[in-house]
């Protein structure tokens, strides 16, 4: 990790957060070199995926043992100021608040240490062959709440 991308890292953790770094590339960007709206819900994306990583669950695993998949049900978003072209980044989730069957997600992006967007997330827990509802197994559960 760059020494940058560890100080964006270092600085959205000294905020009780969890955080990766992402580097802004030509694809993500307009012909002004500003990152299209859109963007940023994968980059939300990434930070939840690498979040659960970190906690260990393994959403491949989750899918083919426990067959749970995480799904987007419901987002808020605010975009304060742009992200541009070769920006680093900071991809964060913060407050976390875990229920029967739904995660809702307090997430960030940041440019050193400045707020661009925030959003909360709702995700649900879908049996993964039928697509409908499902109570969050409790051994993820309390995974979950120990990250959170």
């Amino acid at each position: 990790m760059s020494d940058a991308a560890a100080t964006a890292t270092r600085q959205a953790k000294t905020a009780g957060e969890f955080s990766i770094p992402i580097r802004v590339y030509w694809e993500d960007t307009d012909a002004g070199g500003v990152v299209y709206h859109s963007v940023y819900l994968n980059f939300l994306e990434r930070a939840r995926s690498e979040w659960l990583r970190h906690l260990g669950l393994d959403q491949v695993r989750l899918r083919e043992k426990e067959q749970i998949l995480f799904v987007v049900v419901d987002m808020t978003i605010q975009w304060i100021k742009p992200a541009r072209f070769d920006d680093l980044l900071a991809a964060s989730i913060g407050a976390v608040n875990v229920k029967g069957a739904t995660v809702l997600f307090e997430q960030g992006i940041c440019r050193a240490g400045e707020l661009l967007m925030r959003a909360q997330v709702r995700v649900a827990v879908i049996d993964a062959l039928h697509f409908r509802p499902v109570r969050i197994p409790a051994a993820v559960l309390s995974v979950l709440r120990v990250g959170g």
